[in-house]
């Protein structure tokens, strides 16, 4: 699993979804691990990948409430992804979380991260959504 790699906490979603798998799995045949990220990889990547997980671990989504040891259950078929730990759990976690200090004090790096968007939303700034319709560049 790798966290804090999403939008705000990359920040700017950088490629680093691939995760090698470790050597020690390696020497023991393992050739493939299902990878959980809110960060994105490269379409030329290869293996099981949940990517662009959101809300993102950096502004306190799932993925940062996961510990060590952490049952994770991931159902393709019924596009399900459940962290198996009892709801106190969750709960304790979430109330001890605190978010990471801020990567910028001022210019344009506090102006990205205070505006731009989910992975589910698109990784844009907010500010720019607006309903309506783009024409085609070479449409009539």
């Amino acid at each position: 699993m790798l966290r804090n790699a999403g939008p705000k906490g990359g920040p700017g979603m950088p490629e680093y979804g691939m995760l090698p798998i470790p050597g020690y799995l390696l020497e023991q045949g393992v050739r493939d691990m299902v990878r959980i990220s809110d960060a994105r990889m490269s379409g030329t990547s290869y293996g099981a990948c949940v990517l662009h997980v959101a809300p993102e671990a950096f502004i306190g989504g799932p993925l940062a409430l996961v510990q060590t040891g952490d049952l994770i259950t991931l159902d393709v078929a019924a596009r399900e992804l459940s962290l198996n730990i009892p709801e106190r759990a969750w709960s304790q976690r979430r109330e001890l979380w605190r978010p990471p200090k801020p990567k910028f004090e001022r210019g344009y790096g506090v102006l990205y991260t205070e505006h731009i968007t989910q992975a589910n939303e698109g990784c844009d700034f907010g500010f720019l959504a607006r309903r309506g319709r783009n024409p085609e560049p070479d449409a009539q």
